[in-house]
């Protein structure tokens, strides 16, 4: 399923979206708008503006600030994707140079900074002081999200409960960021907002497990980075904890986070975890939270945008990239 097949009752908006975002590297500084121009060249899947975009169809669909909206969700999830290549050193996403290697590091981290205050200035500028307080809110559990993850490096030793927690802050707080946004906007009554919220939650937690899934299963052209990109970063992912709990007495894991630097083990280690039980459990759970987002969905008014949230749960366990 294509992706643009998922958002019908909102496709002339999101080319909108789209076009609002290109216009923000319009800026009187030639270098900084060539930055600008590169970081924000069409690309990607779109997915959470299309959230705050279908999260605000349900009561007043007020366009002006939705579409608004959306473009400060997709501005914030770029600047920390542009802090997260620099912490990662990462050289490619997507399959493109990331700015970090392009340029370097430290206008990687600027430019990450500089879209963090256009976003804000962005969700400021709808004038509900609830969203503003969403928006600082969510990029403050970001930001700690990332911390966890960071003290959490090489620790082989760690539960489902801190990872879940660790992903909740990371991917799940922006997903449901854009659909309460959308949802406040639009004047929904609190009990859609919160099932809204609900839903953006828990789709974000089984997207974030399929791509920690993808990590492991992917092909590399279509990914844009190596296979176990993230075992080899040292970030323990649930197909690995899995593999743990699976096979008490193997160590691999272990061996392989306290001996960084080894490929050929790091290798084998990866093949193990790609071939075991371990991946389709994870599936599982995934599967789990989109059923656990969709719950909520029958409380909703019985429009379009239902069934597109409703697809949208289904694409996400099942996308290959």
């Amino acid at each position: 399923m294509e992706t643009p097949s998922l958002f019908q009752s909102i496709q002339e908006d999101l080319p909108e979206v789209e076009r609002f975002i290109q216009t923000l590297a319009g800026v009187d500084s030639p270098w900084l708008a060539e930055l600008l121009t590169y970081i924000l060249r069409p690309g990607g899947k779109r997915l959470r503006p299309a959230l705050t975009l279908l999260a605000g169809k349900f009561y007043n669909y007020d366009q002006e600030r939705l579409l608004t909206m959306a473009a400060a969700v997709e501005l914030l999830h770029t600047a920390t994707l542009l802090h997260d290549d620099t912490i990662d050193r990462a050289d490619v996403r997507r399959g493109v140079s990331t700015v970090n290697a392009r340029w370097d590091g430290s206008v990687a981290v600027l430019a990450g900074d500089y879209l963090f205050a256009q976003s804000a200035v962005l969700a400021a500028s709808t004038g509900n002081m609830r969203v503003v307080q969403l928006f600082a809110r969510t990029l403050m559990t970001i930001v700690d999200g990332e911390m966890r993850q960071q003290k959490s490096a090489f620790d082989w030793n760690q539960t489902r409960e801190e990872y879940f927690g660790r992903i909740s802050r990371k991917t799940a707080s922006l997903f449901s960021m854009a659909t309460e946004s959308g949802a406040v906007l639009s004047g929904a009554p609190e009990a859609s907002i919160q099932a809204l919220i609900s839903y953006g939650y828990n789709l974000g937690m089984a997207f974030q497990i399929i791509d920690d899934i993808l990590d492991f299963m992917g092909e590399e052209q279509e990914m844009g980075k190596p296979v176990g990109s993230d075992l080899l970063q040292g970030t323990v992912t649930l197909p690995a904890l899995v593999f743990m709990e699976l096979n008490p007495g193997d160590d691999s894991v272990r061996c392989m986070m306290e001996n960084p630097g080894d490929n050929g083990h790091a290798a084998r280690v990866i093949q193990a975890i790609r071939t075991s039980a371990a991946i389709p459990q994870a599936y599982k759970v995934a599967g789990n939270f989109c059923q656990k987002a969709c719950s909520g969905l029958a409380s909703l008014p019985s429009m379009g945008p239902v069934e597109s949230l409703r697809n949208l749960a289904d694409y996400t366990v099942k996308r290959s990239y």
